[in-house]
């Protein structure tokens, strides 16, 4: 193989697949989901919306918009056997039950054994539903709570929130969640999403597809990053001032480490969906009485900027809107698949729709051949 054709490392900038749904620029910051600019979705459309774009590559009448309200709503309860799994589960890492409890979901969809389009887009819209559910229930029992029963009037924003916290949320609340769940629906292929269309590739079922999903987000160069940023502001915090977060950042760039929320592997100017998780970091930050989170991450954002010449990427500023909406660390990348259960259900969609198996070849790099056997005892 000539040094043109080797291929790049992590398959960066190399074409996978055909696909109608995500559309990035990264030289000119630039999100769409099925031709719709990210910032016209952000600004009016509600995440139930963008779940049908995503689906069905166009937005919703009204009628059909209603239609998928419903089908979301009836979908919301949680098996009593997947409840009791998650009562029996050990503690432990939120995304390990996240996996599992996905997996538990297939035993109990009336759609297990039909995998005909109609069934798997039905079994789509149930995963986006349950996953919502689950996430808010497995929050609520880490803090020995009882779950909540899913409020049928709410939509799928303010529903997670008062599963989340038994409190119906303020309008501020649900329209940012309702946005931060719009911005985080969908990202080309990305590590998860890739990791879902290949196992849709082998005709496996949807449920199998979600898990392999939740387990490519699971790993740290993923999915985690938000609940990093949030971990170092309140580590700062802790210790003193907003001011301090500058000495702080400092330090860890000298010792050169990485500062968590900041570059990204396909944006070259500012991450779009980070401009408005900033605005909703400052305004629910604002109401919630906690200014200071909102003021240390513009500092890091300045000093990181002018330092390492970075931009700010989604995880950064959703930390401290997801804080200031009362949601732990602990839920931050279990909430990521909450949202993206939709992307991913898209593209796995898309690759049953027009499939073929994904098989690519690796650069051998190995010892010359032929190698010759030798018997054991001349070796």
């Amino acid at each position: 193989m000539s040094t043109a054709e080797k291929p790049k490392a992590g398959l960066e900038d190399t074409v996978a697949c055909s696909s109608a749904i995500c559309y990035l620029d990264g030289d000119h910051g630039v999100l769409a989901y099925c031709g719709y600019d990210i910032h016209d979705l952000a600004r009016h459309a509600t995440f139930e919306e963008v779940c049908y774009l995503l689906w069905h590559r166009r937005l919703p009448t009204r009628a059909e918009l209603g239609d998928l309200q419903s089908q979301l709503v009836a979908a919301r309860a949680l098996p009593e056997g997947v409840l009791r799994l998650l009562r029996a589960l050990p503690a432990g890492h939120s995304m390990d039950l996240l996996r599992t409890l996905t997996s538990a979901l297939g035993h109990y969809d009336q759609d297990a054994n039909d995998h005909s389009a109609q069934a798997n887009y039905r079994k789509a819209v149930r995963l986006t539903s349950q996953i919502s559910s689950l996430v808010a229930t497995m929050g609520r029992m880490s803090k020995g709570l009882g779950p909540i029963e899913p409020d049928p009037v709410l939509g799928h924003a303010a529903n997670f929130l008062y599963m989340l916290t038994g409190e119906r949320p303020s309008g501020l609340a649900t329209h940012a969640f309702d946005v931060a769940l719009t911005l985080h629906a969908d990202h080309e292929l990305n590590a998860s999403t890739f990791a879902a269309r290949v196992a849709a590739a082998t005709l496996t079922d949807i449920h199998s597809t979600i898990v392999g999903a939740i387990g490519a987000l699971k790993g740290p160069l993923h999915g985690g990053a938000n609940a990093d940023v949030m971990r170092l502001l309140l580590d700062i915090g802790k210790d003193g001032p907003v001011e301090k977060a500058e000495e702080v950042v400092r330090a860890r760039l000298a010792r050169k480490e990485k500062i968590p929320g900041f570059g990204h592997r396909v944006y070259h100017t500012e991450d779009p969906r980070a401009t408005h998780l900033r605005q909703m970091s400052r305004d629910l930050g604002q109401r919630a009485g906690e200014p200071m989170w909102f003021e240390m991450s513009q500092r890091i954002e300045a000093l990181v900027k002018t330092e390492k010449k970075l931009n700010p990427n989604v995880d950064f500023y959703s930390a401290t809107t997801y804080h200031a909406l009362g949601i732990d660390v602990d839920l931050f990348t279990p909430i990521f698949a909450v949202s993206r259960v939709s992307g991913w259900t898209a593209h796995v969609l898309e690759q049953f729709a027009n499939n073929r198996l994904i098989r690519p070849r690796a650069e051998y790099i190995g010892p010359e051949y032929p190698q010759r056997y030798q018997p054991l005892d001349a070796r």
